[in-house]
């Protein structure tokens, strides 16, 4: 095993926590930067206001990409396993 079939293996390992993580940090960007704004237009300061609408957001949006998240991480897994055999032999 080569050190650019490590670095391979982990700019890919980072890019795929990146696409599944991307749909809920960005439901809770935009859901928080609107609570936000209608805070401060109202200027009404409830902590559970901000977090509550959050985190119904984060999960409606786990519910929508949560099979397309499974199925990215279950294509990864497998590619890494088929790799396996090349990379152990290679060392």
């Amino acid at each position: 095993m080569d050190q650019n079939a490590v670095l391979d293996i982990a700019m890919q390992a980072l890019m795929l926590a990146a696409k599944l993580s991307a749909p809920m940090l960005v439901t809770s960007l935009v859901v928080g930067f609107a609570i936000s704004v209608f805070q401060s237009i109202t200027q009404i300061q409830e902590v559970t206001l901000s977090f509550v609408p959050k985190a119904v957001a984060v999960a409606v949006a786990l519910l929508v990409c949560g099979h397309w998240m499974i199925s990215e991480s279950v294509d990864f897994t497998n590619s890494m396993f088929r790799l396996l055999p090349h990379l152990l032999a290679g060392g």
